[in-house]
């Protein structure tokens, strides 16, 4: 897992944003999820494939290709929240993935149900009814029920997502009449370029502000109007600065114990910059010591000072030196 996996990754596991993503997109931004009913589960589960015991081993490669997944349910529905960085990690078969991601993880809702009918008949459970020959033969007893998954994907990136966006427009057929009878699947994207003011809006978390940031990284205009106007940008929270940073390129200067950050002075700091191309030398070579930083701390394990080093310059400069490199 990289730098900006492990960056993100730890952002939208906060309840507060997780809940603001999916009240957006079903409820348009209405406070029905709420943050304190939000159960995490482990993600592990997600890959175990219905029916195979023992045969998680295929099925690894599509937690590879997400890194950044972040599984919560409550009484009404499990929610699954995928990241994608930037874009040069659009996925451009992104309906399947997910597909097989919602597939496998109804898979498991259906084995916890009959694990659990085992389980209540072994101990001779008073309450667990006797199943007829097909419920015991399925496992999945004709009252049972299923919680709907709800997989989201938040695109992180500043231009508009050009992957196809349902399992049709993947397909090399386009004969309706073969279409009719192939379900369709399309995916639930957030993408900060293609939102309009209005539905940026809906988000209440500090998500609201970062993407705002992204959607206007590469107009410097654009984005320090915003900075200047919305005093949210005032106290923002280091976690939602580090995914500004990490998804836009650009440094924002932050006082190493404050947990609050002041986004509009900094920004007054940071020079124009425009499209990694126009960069200075400077910040390339600065940019690819981070990268060699990085993936050396992650090769040793050393998650634990790779998150220290993003808030303390100290720190970083230190480890710079003892991996010698300058």
């Amino acid at each position: 897992m990289g730098r900006k996996d492990i960056i993100t990754k730890e952002y939208m596991e906060d309840t507060e944003v997780f809940a603001d993503v999916f009240n957006h997109m079903i409820y348009k931004g209405e406070k029905v999820i709420d943050p304190k009913n939000l159960k995490e589960l482990d993600t592990a589960n997600v890959i175990i494939p219905y029916g195979a015991n023992g045969a998680e081993v295929p099925y690894q490669k599509y937690r590879d290709v997400f890194k950044i997944l972040c599984a919560m349910e409550d009484e009404n529905a499990v929610y699954l929240l995928l990241g994608v960085e930037n874009q040069s990690n659009v996925h451009y078969a992104m309906p399947v993935k997910n597909m097989v991601y919602d597939s496998l993880e109804y898979a498991a809702q259906v084995q916890k149900a009959e694990a659990s009918h085992k389980k209540a008949r072994k101990e001779k459970d008073p309450k667990e009814k006797k199943p007829d020959s097909a419920e015991f033969l399925s496992g999945f007893y004709r009252e049972d029920r299923l919680l709907p998954i709800i997989t989201v994907v938040v695109y992180f990136g500043a231009d508009s997502w050009d992957a196809p966006r349902s399992l049709h427009e993947m397909l090399i057929v386009q004969d309706e009449s073969i279409l009719s009878l192939v379900p369709d699947y399309r995916i639930n994207l957030i993408a900060p370029g293609e939102m309009s003011e209005e539905e940026l809006e809906h988000f209440t978390s500090n998500f609201r502000e970062v993407m705002q940031f992204i959607k206007y990284s590469k107009d410097t205009e654009k984005l320090s109007q915003l900075v200047e106007e919305n005093t949210a940008f005032e106290t923002m929270d280091r976690k939602a600065v580090r995914v500004m940073e990490e998804m836009t390129g650009m440094k924002i200067e932050k006082e190493v114990e404050e947990e609050k950050v002041n986004v509009c002075k900094a920004i007054q700091g940071i020079e124009e910059r425009g499209r990694a191309a126009g960069r200075s030398e400077g910040i390339q070579i600065g940019a690819e010591h981070e990268q060699r930083l990085t993936k050396s701390l992650l090769k040793d394990n050393r998650i634990d000072d790779l998150k220290r080093a993003l808030d303390d310059p100290a720190f970083r400069q230190k480890l710079l030196e003892e991996y010698g490199i300058d």
